[in-house]
């Protein structure tokens, strides 16, 4: 008996392990997969950022796996999109004020890492529009800290933001739009799956 117990232990933490493992992998995959649709040609500002961050943030949200994740992804398409869809002379590793658009990946996860502690609809949405609004104010400071298009000046920060806002409404969609997309493929297919291989194996 007792080592029918201990057999059925390990199969159960075996089990659990593949399902971690095989879990891990659909998240990263779905992370990957969204970053690479800035490939395909789309609205200007029209762009997964802020949704990829909220993904990792909700489902890979411990010791700052999501993040990375996220970060590498994005990189990954910037490289991808600078050195072959719009290349120039020479090899380009960063997007011009790439600091500005990574530190507003960082915003958006932390704010994942709190607003879906639990994830359900109305956090998912709410952090949407969140993560727009964060984007929007840290990339465009960015670009008015460039100094190259506005003169460094409080007029010239808001003569910015008011340029960037016919834009914004690009980011607010398609935080939304890709948010409804990883989210629901996560949660309706890949966890589905999951659940219904561990009642398949009871």
């Amino acid at each position: 008996m007792e080592l029918l117990d201990e057999l059925t232990f390990h199969y159960d933490g075996y089990f659990r392990s593949m399902q971690m493992n095989k879990r891990t992998i659909a998240i990263v995959s779905i992370i990957l997969v969204a970053a690479l649709t800035r490939l395909i040609p789309h609205p200007m500002n029209f762009a997964p950022l802020g949704a990829m961050a909220l993904f990792g943030s909700a489902y890979l949200g411990r010791k700052g796996l999501g993040l990375l994740v996220t970060m590498v992804a994005w990189m990954i398409s910037d490289l991808l999109l600078n050195n072959f869809i719009y290349a120039s002379n020479g090899f380009t590793l960063f997007t011009e004020g790439a600091v500005f658009i990574y530190g507003s990946i960082a915003l958006i996860y932390l704010l994942g890492t709190k607003v879906l502690s639990k994830v359900t609809l109305s956090r998912m949405l709410v952090g949407s529009v969140a993560a727009s609004v964060i984007f929007f104010v840290v990339s465009n400071f960015g670009v008015w800290m460039g100094g190259m298009i506005y003169p460094m000046s409080f007029e010239g920060l808001v003569a910015c933001y008011a340029a960037a806002l016919p834009f914004f409404q690009n980011t607010v969609a398609g935080d939304l739009v890709y948010s409804m997309a990883l989210f629901l493929l996560f949660e309706r297919i890949f966890k589905a799956q999951l659940i219904s291989e561990k009642v398949k194996s009871n």
